[in-house]
């Protein structure tokens, strides 16, 4: 890795385990789990109960990039988790239209735009996409991590 990327990727680190222990902090001491937290939807962490694996997950894969000092390896693990994260969001807000007298459905950001639960197939079709672009940035990234490491 070149002096900039490692810096990002222990940077990154520092920052997950700092998520990490505020996830359990906010979970479990404050018993705020399920409080969105805005902040961090960039790193797949949308309320606090997330931070609780996520965050150490980041931590652990920062780490692990650091030690093997590959680059290509950390942006593959990002993309790869982009892909499975998605997915399930996918699911979940797919499952949400679903539900019967959907209360959730007007606290949702953007619910104002269509006043219906057709906010659901919104955010289902946006985490569509993002699943669509994960795969193709893994696929690319493979393709280059394996150039790379032969």
């Amino acid at each position: 890795m070149e002096l900039w990327q490692t810096i990002v990727v222990g940077l990154y680190s520092v920052l997950s385990l700092m998520v990490f222990v505020l996830g359990i902090y906010q979970s479990i001491k404050k018993r705020n789990p399920y409080k969105e937290t805005l902040l961090l939807s960039w790193m797949g962490i949308f309320v606090w109960g997330d931070a609780l694996t996520i965050g150490f997950f980041w931590f652990l894969a920062s780490l692990i990039s650091l030690y093997i000092n590959d680059w290509l390896l950390f942006l593959l693990i990002v993309s790869v988790f982009w892909i499975v994260r998605s997915l399930g969001e996918t699911i979940y807000w797919m499952n949400q239209q679903f539900v019967k007298d959907n209360k959730y459905c007007e606290k949702v950001m953007g619910y104002g735009l269509l006043k219906s639960n057709a906010i659901f197939f919104v955010y289902q079709t946006y985490w569509q996409c993002l699943t669509v672009v994960s795969i193709v940035t893994t696929i690319y990234l493979t393709h280059l991590w394996l150039l790379h490491t032969s």
